[in-house]
């Protein structure tokens, strides 16, 4: 179990906001104590959304709200933390 914390981003697509809006940001709630920083961008011409994050946080805990993230159909998550 790694337990030092590092800086680090995640990059969140939504595919279609009307689907999975509300459980991404209730994963994203449970998890608000890593999170330094977000940013949300609607794409006006579609459905898609993109979140990113700055994050403060251990690996063992990012690969939880990633995999958490990642499992919800229509989701894309990208993330990388510093390496000190």
């Amino acid at each position: 179990m790694n337990t030092k914390k590092r800086l680090g981003f995640v990059g969140i697509i939504i595919d279609d906001r009307n689907s999975c809006a509300a459980t991404v940001n209730e994963i994203l709630s449970n998890h608000a104590d890593l999170i330094l920083a977000r940013t949300g961008v609607p794409h006006i011409k579609g459905n898609t959304s993109v979140i990113t994050l700055v994050v403060d946080s251990t690996t063992d805990d990012l690969g939880k709200l990633t995999g958490r993230l990642g499992s919800i159909e229509g989701v894309q998550v990208k993330s990388g933390l510093a390496k000190k």
